[in-house]
């Protein structure tokens, strides 16, 4: 995780300065993002008919290959061999990234206690730690571009994979279920209507995040930053990334946090099913209001940038909330023998989300800029509580 946060802020910013549009911007992340789908459906199935180790070894070795791939980059190419190429780079990436978090949140319910609470603190610690991970990595991705050479850094990560890559195979592989010959392709998709409208409302609740975190926030920020006299333009780079970095941060904080807090701690069964409805009806108004309050706004002013810091914080937290119930109400409807294949097609509706998201970012930044990203965000959250609703 800390190599594709780094990744994506480094192609993000460093093609936004050679002149790309919004729109060119969101496509080189597609690939990256259907990437996401394809190997999160297949993930399932491989993980479950040849074991979670050989899912969680291939993801780690093929990141190491991308990272390694990247530093062969050259800046004599010409512009369209260097897009090509880091397409390529990221797709594959994108393939590393989904085979080893799938085999990880499975792993996560092989081998956790017979226990819901506890279950639902192993997912949130996990999966919180993961995007603080990834945080991180957008904040190395950034000041890589300021103060360091960025190849060298490269290489420090290709390392430190190398190392997890290893204790993996002595430490983690043997303790992870084998799999089952018989397990089938048709059997990829989930039968239960629980997993299903689970997995339609992840869609569009990671569709409504990232159709303003990949393109239109950080460049609004970057602009911003830009046309100021203040001598912030030198650090604009150092300055977007760490936002982003400590948004990510403190949005896994928030999320592994949420099985202590006292309202979700106490909840039943039953009410934890149908808080999804209710929380991303809550979510949906931090972006609608935020895009009201943006559109009303001059955004060249400092005013906007405030409003827009501080509500994209209340849009964490509560996004936190939400990710953390569902990343445990998935494990929670699935079943040992199928947990491979239903977290697969699981994350692969996560992907899917992204990807539509993705798209979005780019063309609603380009149409109308940073409040028509927002607007559709809160659009995308309606529709995913209509997915939740449906849970029984």
């Amino acid at each position: 995780m800390l190599s594709d946060g780094a990744l994506r802020m480094l192609v993000l910013l460093h093609f936004h300065t050679l002149g790309y549009s919004p729109v060119q911007l969101a496509y080189m992340f597609v690939l990256y993002e259907l990437a996401g789908v394809i190997t999160n459906i297949l993930a399932g199935w491989i993980g479950s008919r040849y074991g979670l180790s050989s899912t969680l070894i291939a993801g780690l070795a093929l990141q190491i290959l991308a990272v390694l791939a990247l530093s062969q980059l050259h800046q004599d190419w010409i512009v369209t061999y260097s897009v090509i190429y880091v397409m390529a780079v990221q797709g594959l990436s994108g393939v590393a990234k989904d085979l080893s978090k799938m085999s990880a949140k499975s792993a996560v319910k092989v081998l956790s206690p017979n226990d819901n609470q506890k279950l639902f603190r192993w997912v949130a610690i996990l999966t919180g730690s993961k995007n603080a991970v990834k945080g991180l990595g957008f904040f190395i991705g950034a000041v890589s571009l300021n103060l360091f050479n960025f190849v060298s850094v490269l290489y420090a990560m290709a390392s430190v994979l190398l190392i997890v890559f290893f204790t993996s195979i002595i430490l983690i592989s043997n303790r992870l279920p084998k799999g089952k010959t018989t397990s089938k392709f048709a059997d990829i998709f989930s039968k239960s209507p629980n997993i299903n409208w689970l997995s339609f409302s992840r869609v569009f609740l990671f569709g409504a995040r990232d159709v303003w975190f990949v393109v239109g926030v950080p460049i609004y920020f970057y602009t911003f930053l830009s046309q100021q006299n203040s001598g912030l333009n030198d650090f604009a780079f150092f300055i977007v990334g760490s936002f982003m970095a400590i948004w990510i941060i403190f949005y896994g904080i928030i999320q592994a946090y949420v099985p202590k807090l006292k309202f979700i701690r106490n909840k039943t069964e039953k009410q934890l099913l149908e808080a999804p409805f209710s929380w991303s009806l809550i979510l949906s108004l931090a972006p609608i209001s935020l895009s009201i309050l943006l559109f009303l706004l001059d955004l060249s002013s400092v005013s906007s940038l405030i409003i827009m810091v501080l509500g994209l914080l209340v849009f964490a937290v509560l996004f936190a909330i939400n990710s953390s119930i569902h990343s445990y109400l998935i494990l929670s409807f699935t079943n040992t023998e199928r947990v491979a294949r239903d977290v697969g097609f699981y994350y692969m509706s996560n992907a899917l989300g992204r990807l539509f998201g993705t798209i979005l970012s780019g063309l609603t930044y380009q149409a109308s800029g940073l409040w028509l990203c927002l607007a559709t965000s809160g659009f995308m959250l309606l529709i995913s509580a209509f997915g939740a609703r449906k849970l029984k």
